[in-house]
């Protein structure tokens, strides 16, 4: 049995349960072939030979049809040690700094692995950035590659997605049976991300989507890269610390992911993290008279335990016919534990669920899916598989009971959902990235963002993150949800847009609270 690892768009919790994530409505551009013999500029000092025809590219901006944002594509490598493999077009939208009088360009990534940074900063862009930053900066959201606009990673249709993200395999949980036929849909997923992606796969990574923002950085004509990146995003903006850390401008990464985790340590952290959220959720319910729990927290922790395996046991069937078991009812509880504002809705939920009524609890694990009226607004949970397959190396630790047990002891509510097949032993694109500490010698001070109730991206990553890095700089938020920035605290808004802005470094170990 491996652990499953729930990395999920810094959007969802964020935003609360009204925000939907589309696909970007800016003016299709054909991709832009490389320019010839370009000279060497400040943007392109150090770059190999092969790579200049992409980073001396000139962009073309077409409005998006809002005001202040536009848009552009920008023409990568597909294999960056071998350009002669091929191409990928990149998607990019900007919104222009307010001033008029921009400091440069402001790289943001949402999360996931799998969000969309075209959709997110059209939609949303209150959500990666403030004032401050929006008057300052040229904001840049961008689709890695794999995603949205930028070669999606493509594998089923709706319909097909229904049946993967939610249909309950047959036998009982930890059977032969279950099992066998939970490895066959991840097999049988695999195969058609394979067919259907266009060769793309064995590119998806990490390391090649931080390249692509050095490319960004070199042709927005950014001689260092600036950088604001959330959840996942800070993986993304570490990864580029460790590869350039001489180009690393002002870089914040908010909610730091430990690089040298492995993905069991990692899935473990993430379900402990989970389970506290709950505890704290489950301790704040109580106190109220529309909570479906009584007594103690513990008491209330394992009534729910009686809940989710009376579901696992009797499934209901939601308002479209849908069935929720016990996996999807986790999947909602951990889409509301993302920021306490939506704890009431879990409330409802919870309610709903003991009472038979599965159709507030469908509405969270949708929202988590990115579901919307039986269509998928992005191919957010295809792309996380993809980037997760690759970027993580395969530990061989299947058949350890110990995984098990130290999940049992240490996260028994969700232990028993926390666990099943290995979700890559099928994907078709082997794994090329490696579990190991980044320390960017050389660079700027980086900024570390850790909220100490963060269930998805615990706080000791980003104690650790911190303390790798050799120029970084922890900022703790003392709070419950997942990050810090842009959530109300005057504290850790300053020090951020501070930083950004003025280059004016936190304090190391500033508290927020």
């Amino acid at each position: 049995m491996s652990v499953r690892r729930r990395l999920a768009a810094v959007v969802a919790g964020v935003a609360g349960l009204v925000l939907t994530l589309s696909a970007c409505l800016y003016a299709q551009i054909p991709p832009m072939a490389p320019a010839v013999g370009p000279s060497l500029t400040p943007q392109t000092e150090g770059i190999d030979a092969s790579l200049l025809p992409y980073y001396g590219q000139e962009l073309s901006w077409t409005d998006c049809g809002s005001a202040g944002f536009d848009c552009t594509t920008v023409t990568a490598p597909r294999d960056y040690s071998d350009p002669s493999k091929g191409e990928l077009s990149l998607a990019v939208i900007r919104h222009r700094a307010t001033s008029g009088q921009p400091l440069g360009s402001l790289l943001t990534n949402p999360g996931g692995p799998g969000v969309s940074g075209v959709s997110t900063v059209r939609d949303s862009l209150s959500l990666v950035a403030d004032e401050t930053l929006t008057r300052e900066y040229d904001v840049i959201g961008f689709d890695p590659r794999g995603v949205g606009q930028s070669a999606p990673v493509t594998c089923y249709d709706a319909a097909g997605m229904d049946a993967f993200l939610y249909d309950i395999p047959p036998g009982a949980r930890g059977s032969d049976e279950r099992n066998s036929a939970l490895e066959k849909r991840q097999a049988d997923f695999a195969q058609a991300c394979q067919q259907n992606s266009d060769g793309i796969l064995p590119y998806v990574s990490t390391e090649n989507a931080a390249r692509d923002m050095d490319l960004l950085r070199a042709v927005l004509g950014d001689k260092k890269l600036n950088y604001l990146g959330f959840s996942y995003g800070s993986f993304l903006g570490t990864t580029y610390a460790g590869l350039f850390p001489d180009r690393v401008g002002r870089m914040v990464l908010d909610g730091g992911i430990d690089p040298s985790l492995p993905s069991t340590a990692s899935g473990i952290a993430q379900a402990v993290g989970f389970e506290n959220a709950l505890r704290a959720f489950m301790a704040d319910c109580l106190k109220s008279s529309d909570c479906p729990f009584t007594g103690s927290v513990d008491d209330a922790m394992n009534d729910l335990s009686s809940l989710l395996e009376r579901v696992d046991a009797r499934p209901l069937t939601g308002p479209d016919g849908r069935q929720l078991g016990a996996d999807t009812l986790v999947t909602s509880i951990v889409a509301a534990l993302y920021s306490d504002q939506n704890w009431p809705y879990l409330r409802i939920a919870l309610t709903g669920v003991q009472n038979g009524d599965a159709s507030v609890a469908f509405q969270l694990a949708d929202f988590y899916n990115g579901r919307v009226d039986g269509k998928y607004q992005d191919n957010t949970m295809q792309a996380l598989r993809a980037y997760n397959c690759v970027d993580y190396p395969d530990e061989g630790d299947e058949n350890d009971p110990q995984i098990e047990q130290e999940l049992q002891q240490k996260a028994p509510v969700v232990a028993p959902y926390w666990l099943g097949p290995d979700a890559c032993a099928a994907w078709p694109a082997p794994p090329t990235g490696k579990r190991a500490a980044i320390t960017a010698p050389g660079s700027p001070p980086i900024v570390v963002l850790g909220t100490t109730g963060d269930p998805a991206t615990p706080y000791t990553e980003a104690q650790a993150l911190a303390g790798q890095l050799s120029q970084g700089v922890l900022v703790t938020y003392v709070g419950e949800g997942h990050l810090a920035y842009n959530k109300g605290n005057d504290c850790v808004n300053s020090a951020v847009d501070d930083y950004l802005v003025d280059g004016a470094v936190p304090a190391q170990g500033l508290r927020c609270e």
